[in-house]
């Protein structure tokens, strides 16, 4: 396995960010799902030897977090989710610079490296433009091309499509997807439900630093109740209702229920609603996708209650 965490926690005085998280990773897309707040940040600092755990034990390409970090740091590339490009240099000098960094010194081989990273994210006709002119899709490839220089055998992404358009998002899963199939094993932290649910071959999913959901989406949603989604104008109490039915959202005229079975209790949860003075608008029932089973699985947690990061807010807007 390449990546190992046995019981890993990490506190801060009272604060526990990561709670007794348990997880091992191989040959794979592995996602890590959660709200701001719930600890995905604080593991992949820990498993990336950024920070020391509180307690347990992580390995990494069989390598101790704790122990043997400059080893780690040979066999896996992290690329963060701020940019890590400087604009003044050309494609290929930021590969060189991170060649040069990661103690590649003879000249050819330096050289042979940073051509087949560039290739291999496709930016060869782009190589000797200064990145100032790049899109935005472009320097995150440029970023993985700086990190794939050393050759990893585990490779950490945070939030790898954040701020992109949706082609730039699609072409960015596409190097990733190619590169496991290479045999990198990769470890991605993403809000983008979607994107976990189609390249991901196994998620995991955070609250509160507690490791509440794992397994391959398919599994995951299969195990999961189905979702009836009404359209409704009104504020009534809403208790009593169906059998085996639990409200996870209302937010916005949107109800949003779980049932074991949608299509026979969907009628009386329209009388339910009318007897409580609602107007309803329209109502669906269908098969769970892996953002409900993320919302099952968290609960209904205010992602905007960390404080306003100016930095990171402007680096995102950079890369617009």
């Amino acid at each position: 396995m390449k990546i190992i965490a046995e019981n890993l926690s990490k506190s801060y005085g009272k604060l526990t960010a990561v709670n007794g998280l348990s997880l091992s990773v191989d040959a794979e897309i592995y996602g890590l799902l959660g709200p701001n707040g719930s600890g995905k940040t604080t593991t992949v600092s820990m498993l990336t030897t950024l920070l020391k755990p509180t307690s347990g034990t992580a390995t990494i390409c069989g390598y101790d977090i704790a122990t043997q970090q400059r080893q780690i740091r040979e066999c896996m590339s992290y690329v963060p989710q701020d940019m890590a490009v400087d604009i003044r240099l050309t494609g290929r000098e930021n590969v060189d610079f991170f060649a040069r960094l990661y103690g590649i010194r003879d000249k050819h081989e330096r050289k042979r490296r940073v051509d087949e990273a560039i290739a291999a994210m496709d930016l060869t006709d782009r190589a000797d433009d200064r990145t100032s002119g790049y899109s935005g899709g472009m320097r995150r490839r440029l970023e993985l091309a700086q990190a794939l220089v050393h050759e990893p055998q585990v490779l950490f992404l945070d939030e790898p499509t954040v701020g992109l358009d949706v082609a730039a998002r699609r072409n960015i899963w596409e190097y990733i997807v190619n590169l496991k199939n290479h045999g990198v094993t990769i470890f991605v932290t993403t809000h983008q439900m979607d994107e976990a649910e189609r390249y991901c071959d196994r998620v995991g999913i955070l609250k509160k630093g507690i490791l509440v959901n794992e397994g391959t989406p398919d599994s995951l949603t299969s195990n999961m109740k189905s979702v009836i989604t009404v359209r409704a104008e009104g504020n009534g109490e809403l208790s009593s209702l169906p059998r085996d039915t639990e409200l996870i959202r209302n937010e916005n005229g949107e109800l949003m229920f779980v049932s074991d079975d949608g299509s026979d209790v969907l009628p009386e949860i329209i009388t339910l609603l009318t007897d409580r003075g609602y107007k309803v608008f329209s109502s669906t029932v269908r098969e769970p996708t892996l953002e409900d089973v993320y919302l099952q699985s968290v609960g209904h947690v205010n992602s905007d209650s960390d404080a306003f990061d100016a930095k990171k807010f402007e680096n995102m807007m950079r890369r617009r």
